[in-house]
Parts: structure tokens; sequence; C-alpha cells
């Protein structure tokens, strides 16, 4: 059986008992998706890991989880579809004959339509559900990067989080660890190649010697505090104003997804950060990097920047630009949405980083290495120039090539600095033509802008 879900690309497969094809489509997905023996299936080798990861995944779309992390109905709104036709619950899913390598199989290949879904996921349920799959990577993730900001004494004495200063200190050194990961979008073209990834699915990438950008990076520190019981709140910001969120306009927008004209009241939402709440205690934690600073702010540092009657911009250095900042609360279910929509309800959100959003492949403290997309030599000049013209008028040194490589001393220099992050950009190089060309046309080719980004 084949499983995709059709709104974020997510693809997998396992083997089936074949007395299993004469069921209808309801029975089937109680079996193979619902309720799957993994235990068994991974001990018969009808699964590999990564299509378990993805199975569990599509799971957390398709069903609703309860607060214990169970999963209950259907999300309504879901359709199942096979060779472009709809399939009733009662329907019996037909098999094809393909050959796989050199062995004859047979395939019941279903396409998951979630166009109809609402935001109605459960995210205490979710994030208990995606906990409990890694439980042992996330408790060692915690512990370790705790005592390598505290020494492990304090973190034994920490870890109860009882006192105030312990759970400051705690949700610090956590904070602290996901800032320093790689701020990258090489992930999504290598590797599991996720167009946007939840927190728990952050964390394990960081694990792994990637990173993410600040919506996953934010969403990750969140996913880790929450199992511990600390409260925290989404917080937006961006080069708007100090003037309050226009709410009801970003829920439209949600709602229609038609971000045409709303350049304005994107601004709002352009980052993410944190507040924290305990013991009548409030602290802004932005864990973004990327040249973002690292914020850890309380009492009337926090009011300052997030005050209702005025506050302060936070100066940031996005690659090349300086630009204030300004940090806003806002309506939880706005945020929750937004990320939301930003797993698969964007078209191409993945290209939409990269591009639209100047956030590139990659962003160091002296460095930044961004993909340069055309078809013709023509093209590939223009967009050299801007390069060079912008990263000028910025004081900046910038190398552009036409190859996917970095072949002049600033990229040399990048390389011999940052080895992995160069091979992770070396990888994204095929799935992201694939990208390319499927959301503009065929016919890219791609090489790479680095710039040395001032200190």
């Amino acid at each position: 059986m084949q499983l995709t879900d059709l709104v974020t690309t997510r693809r997998c497969a396992l083997r089936i008992d074949q007395h299993d094809l004469e069921l209808t489509l309801d029975y089937m997905l109680d079996k193979y998706l619902k309720n799957p023996d993994l235990a068994t299936l991974r001990q018969e080798r009808r699964i590999a890991d990564d299509s378990e990861e993805t199975l569990t995944a599509i799971q957390d779309l398709v069903y609703i989880s309860s607060d214990s992390g169970s999963l209950t109905d259907m999300f309504e709104g879901v359709e199942f579809l096979q060779d472009g036709r709809f399939l009733e619950d009662a329907d019996t899913p037909h098999a094809e004959p393909v050959t796989i390598g050199e062995r004859d199989a047979l395939v019941v290949d279903l396409q998951i339509d979630r166009t109809g879904v609402g935001y109605d996921r459960n995210w205490v349920g979710f994030h208990r559900r995606r906990w409990d799959r890694h439980s042992d990577l996330f408790t060692d993730f915690v512990a370790e990067s705790v005592e390598a900001r505290v020494g492990a004494e304090r973190a034994k004495r920490i870890g109860d989080l009882e006192s105030t200063g312990d759970k400051a200190d705690f949700v610090h050194a956590l904070a602290l660890r996901i800032w320093e990961a790689d701020f990258e979008n090489y992930s999504r073209f290598s590797g599991p190649k996720l167009v946007f990834k939840t927190g728990d699915e952050t964390v394990l990438n960081i694990i792994g010697g990637r990173g993410g950008i600040c919506s996953e990076k934010v969403q990750a520190v969140k996913f880790l505090t929450d199992h511990y019981g600390l409260e925290s709140e989404y917080v937006l910001s961006g080069p708007a104003t100090p003037d309050p969120v226009p709410e009801e306009r970003l829920r439209q927008l949600l709602n229609t997804l038609d971000f045409r004209f709303s350049k304005r009241f994107m601004r709002y939402w352009q980052h993410l950060a944190l507040l924290y709440r305990f013991d009548g205690m409030e602290i802004l934690v932005d864990a973004t990097n990327g040249n973002v600073p690292f914020l850890f702010l309380s009492g009337p540092e926090a009011e300052g920047v997030l005050g209702y009657e005025s506050k302060r911009s936070v100066r940031v250095r996005m690659a090349v630009k300086e630009e204030d900042f300004y940090y806003h609360r806002v309506s939880q279910d706005i945020v929750e949405d937004m990320i939301f929509a930003m797993e698969g309800w964007i078209p191409y959100v993945d290209l939409v980083q990269v591009f639209e959003n100047e956030l590139g492949l990659c962003i160091t403290k002296d460095y930044m290495v961004a993909p340069v997309v055309f078809r013709t030599e023509t093209s590939f000049d223009t967009m050299r120039r801007e390069y060079l013209r912008v990263s000028d008028e910025a004081g900046l040194d910038c190398e552009v090539s036409d190859e996917w490589g970095l072949v002049g001393p600033i990229g040399e220099a990048f390389e011999m600095e940052e080895p992995g992050k160069v091979e992770h950009i070396m990888d994204s190089y095929d799935h992201l033509l694939d990208r390319y060309d499927e959301a503009h046309g065929p016919g890219h080719e791609a090489g790479l802008a680095v710039i040395r980004l001032a200190s």
C-alpha cells in the first residue's frame, strides 16, 4: 500500500497481507493507517524506517488526537482517492501490477485529499503523540542541552523545576541550544525534504546536525517546554509598526489563503518568538538566530519590547539589511493556524522561504548562501549584477557563480569553516531544481551566491 498526502506531499509505503486486498477502504485504513501493528511490520521488514516515520506523521493529518495522544475520529473533510476517483468507505480499493526492481508486485495506491479540512488540530494531543514517538531522543536532548549550559550539578538540581530560577535557567538553556543550531532552508531539499517542519521534526533535524528557520525553531522550543508543563504563548514579530496587530485581517488571510495585496499585513507575522509565564514572571524568548540576536528578556526589559501602551523595537540584521522588529502579543489561534497552513496549504512554501522571504539556503554569523536559479545567461547576469549591487551598497563582499559550487575565495573560506553545511547545500541541488521546475516550468539551472556578512 502506498499513501500520499496531497497537501504536504508526504508519502509512505508498507507491505500488506495479500488477503487484505479484499478489505473495504474503511477496514483497510483502520488496520494499516489508524491502528497498524508497527512492531510486527518492522519485525517482518514490511515497512522501512522512513516510511514508518511518515506513516505516523500522516496519522496526525488524518485523525484527531485526544489530549492523551490517542487517535479518535477522522478529521471532517478528509477524502481518499484512487486514480483520480473519490472512494467511499464501503469501496474496495483495487491493486495495480507493478515491477519494483526485478520483482513483480501489486500496489494499492491511495491519495489523501485534505482540501476540505479546517484548522481543527488539537495541539496538546498532537505534541503528546509526537513526544511519545521519540521520547528517549527528546529526553536526552533536553538533558544534554541543560547540562551543557549550567553544568552537571546544577542540571540535576533544576531538573524538578521547583523554583522560578530553575524554570528560567531551564528555558534559557534549551532556547540557546536551539538558537545555536543552523538557521537554514537546505533541509527542505535534502534528507527528508519536508516543506515545513513541526516542532518535533525540527528538534530531530537539530539532533541530526541541521536546523531550521524562525517559525520552526520557535515551535521546537515550545514543543520541548510544553512537555515539562511550562506555560508559553507565541508572539508575532516583524518590520511592521508598534500599532496593534490587525487580527481579523490576518484571520481572513488564513481562511482564504489569498495573500495578494496583503504585503502591509504580512509584515506582522514575518517572525515568531515566545512569551513564557510562570510564578508571576514574563520572559520574552527569541531563539531564531540567522543574525537575529538571542533574546531572553524579563521584567521591564520584556515590557519595553511588548508593552501595550508603547514599545521599543529590536534591531536585527537579516542578511544584508538591518531592520527594526516589533514584537506583539496576539491571539494564539492566529499563530497556530498560520503554522498549520505553512505545513502544506501555502503552495511551494519551501520555495517561498528561500526566494520570496530572501532567507536563502543558510545564514550564519559570517555568511549567507543563496541559490540563483535561471534559464538563460541573460537572466543569470541580471541576478548576478543585482546581488553584487545590493551587497556593495551594504558594504559586503559577494560572489555569484552559475555553477552549483563554491569556486571563489569567499566560497572557499565558507567551505573550510563550515564543511558540514556545505555538504547539505550540495545535496540540495536536485530536489530544489525539481521543485522550482514544478512551480515555474522546466528548463532551469542553478548557481550559488555567497555573501560575507558583517560581524
